[in-house]
């Protein structure tokens, strides 16, 4: 079948089932199908029967909401490519701001002690591990579906030569997690459940992202009310912290971590659309 017209086709159907970006995820799709680029379509003349069916098929769960990361099995983030599927957040890249702040926060730290508390799928621990070699990182999970994806996407790069990164079953509220590391942190990260509930959010997020890692009570800050106080017990005075919220959430999460009069230097900062996306603030204490 003749590539150009088979990808017509496709995102044509992606785009009348109401998926945001229908000719790139059919290329991705496609691209799967066939162990190769999405550049590499483009000297592609021709695509055969069984690839063509194996491309309609996934083109079929796509076009029920099926993330597309679900169906490739991966999701590029940053520098890496990570392992996602059932039972795991998928990481967005809005969330890849907040770990290039985190970097240039530890830059200059030989040995800094990084928690990133509800993991999810490792995007935000691993990333830091692979971009601040000396980087000692502690990823935290309560979710026992997740946490299977995060201990195998930190394999996978403990493998590669990377840093390996500690990976915890535990809920980042417990007012037991990590003491141990009490005073001690020098940076807490996190991408905690920020939806409100009853929020309207998109088909592939409901359907498919495990509750856990989405819901955040009426206001959608009832679990990053009991991450904070975990955040001060953790962190060494002058650690910084850097948590993501909903774009709703800009003024509210930072009055919020100014009210628990544990924190300086409270700002928040834009994603690349423009959108309030993550609120940083510096352990009490510190210079």
């Amino acid at each position: 079948m003749n590539t150009r017209t088979l990808l017509a086709g496709a995102a044509r159907r992606l785009a009348e089932a109401g998926v945001e970006s229908p000719r790139v995820d059919a290329e991705l799709l496609l691209a799967h199908v066939l162990g190769a680029t999405r550049t590499a379509l483009l000297t592609l003349d021709d695509v055969d029967d069984d690839a063509a069916a194996r491309f309609a098929a996934l083109l079929d769960q796509r076009a029920a909401r099926v993330p597309l990361q679900h169906l490739t099995g991966r999701a590029p983030f940053r520098h890496l490519e990570l392992a996602v599927g059932p039972g795991v957040f998928v990481p967005r890249p809005e969330t890849e701001q907040l770990v290039e702040w985190a970097l240039a926060r530890l830059a200059g730290v030989d040995e800094p002690v990084v928690v990133d508390l509800g993991s999810g799928s490792g995007a935000i621990a691993l990333s830091i591990a692979h971009e601040h070699p000396g980087a000692r990182v502690t990823a935290v999970e309560r979710d026992p579906q997740a946490i299977e994806w995060t201990r195998h996407n930190a394999g996978l790069r403990a493998a590669a030569g990377d840093r390996p990164v500690t990976v915890l079953a535990g809920d980042m509220t417990d007012p037991g997690l990590l003491r141990d590391l009490d005073g001690t942190v020098d940076l807490v990260v996190s991408n905690p459940p920020y939806v409100p509930d009853g929020a309207r959010v998109p088909r592939e997020v409901v359907d498919h992202d495990p509750p856990l890692a989405l819901w955040g009570g009426p206001d959608g800050l009832d679990v990053v009310r009991g991450l904070l106080t975990t955040a001060a017990r953790l962190l060494r005075p002058g650690g910084g912290l850097g948590v993501e919220h909903a774009d709703a959430q800009g003024s509210a999460l930072p009055a919020l971590v100014r009210g628990t009069g544990d924190f300086t230097a409270v700002a928040d900062h834009p994603d690349l659309a423009g959108r309030p996306r993550f609120t940083t603030a510096v352990r009490a204490g510190g210079d």
